[in-house]
């Protein structure tokens, strides 16, 4: 009962931030998601569980104070508490980091990877998709108000450490934090020019995270280890994860690659076509770890002498793998339609 009113609450929450056109309001509401969330993290009493409330806690405590002082500055400059009277480029800066720091992106990402790895899968899911729309809606509000070169500086650094932190990852939960990182750099990168475009990023992003969580949860999957006897459990889901991952990293003709594209013909647009260039050369460091890991999944065999150990799991029902096959085969693969 009490876990149904938590998650009830951070429903609730999230809603009412994306709702509230008052900045007091929002910080309200972000404050009662992150109490929310705590709970969910810190359930397993494991002590890296506790350690990544106290870091998600310490974290989001610290940007909701940016969040409010931004607030608080902006309303005694203008008189209003209203989110689009953002004129002034300090408190609009203060409110983007504030606001950047509750999504985990460059250089305020370092806390995500920690937490992640400290939580359960379906708390990770959490964390990677739910915790980022309130956030994001509010970024998308005061769009028209933020500075493009602070944006765009933000967006090629995610992209830029996303991929880098990513490479040498073979914890799955801490590989998909620096790619929830990455993928926040193609998000903010292009907020001001084409808020749009940000938007469905983010929505594509969230579409493809939570079927790969759930595989992962349910085939007790938690290293680049366990990815390699993954077949064994289920071979659909081997195949779906598969799917996922290159979509999630952009390879065409999967959705993923759909809102890059958006992007990249926005930034070449906007007569960016370096920053174009260098967001799309950054991008290959994601690809080359989602290859890797495809790579282990499907055309890696693991060693099937008698000394080999391999993970005990349970195995995956038809009811369980049914459930998710409509949801990940649905957002895999890309219409045509859809494309610019």
């Amino acid at each position: 009962m009490s876990t149904a009113m938590i998650f009830v609450g951070l429903i609730l929450s999230t809603i009412l931030a994306t709702a509230s056109n008052s900045w007091l309001l929002a910080w309200l509401c972000l404050e009662l998601n992150t109490l929310s969330i705590l709970p969910f993290i810190s359930k397993t009493k494991h002590p890296r569980a506790i350690e990544a409330a106290t870091k998600y806690f310490l974290t989001q405590a610290t940007a909701s104070c940016l969040l409010l002082l931004a607030g608080t500055s902006n309303a005694w400059l203008t008189g209003t508490w209203d989110m689009t009277q953002m004129s002034n480029k300090l408190t609009s800066t203060t409110m983007l980091i504030a606001l950047t720091m509750k999504m985990g992106t460059v250089p305020t990402h370092f806390w995500l990877p920690e937490v992640l790895q400290g939580s359960t899968l379906l708390t990770a899911l959490l964390i990677s998709t739910w915790q980022k729309i309130a956030p994001m809606s509010l970024l998308f509000i005061m769009s028209n108000n933020i500075q493009p070169t602070f944006t765009l500086t933000l967006g090629l650094l995610s992209t830029t450490f996303g991929g880098w932190g990513g490479m040498n990852q073979t914890q799955l939960r801490k590989m998909m934090a620096y790619s929830s990182i990455a993928n926040m750099g193609w998000t903010v990168i292009t907020l001001t020019h084409e808020p749009k475009a940000s938007m469905i990023n983010i929505f594509t992003y969230i579409i493809l995270t939570t079927p790969t969580f759930l595989l992962m949860a349910l085939t007790s999957t938690k290293t680049l280890q366990n990815m390699t006897t993954m077949w064994s459990t289920s071979p659909l889901a081997t195949t779906t994860m598969a799917l996922l991952l290159l979509s999630t990293a952009g390879l065409p003709p999967l959705t993923g690659f759909l809102p890059k594209l958006i992007i990249m013909n926005e930034l070449v647009t906007q007569n960016l076509t370096p920053l174009a260039t260098m967001t799309m050369m950054t991008s290959l460091l994601t690809l080359s770890f989602y290859l890797r890991t495809t790579y282990l999944t499907t055309l890696l065999n693991p060693p099937s002498s008698a000394t080999s150990a391999t993970k005990w799991r349970q195995k995956m029902t038809k009811n369980k793998t049914m459930i998710l096959l409509p949801t990940a085969t649905t957002s895999t693969f890309m219409m045509p339609a859809l494309i610019p």
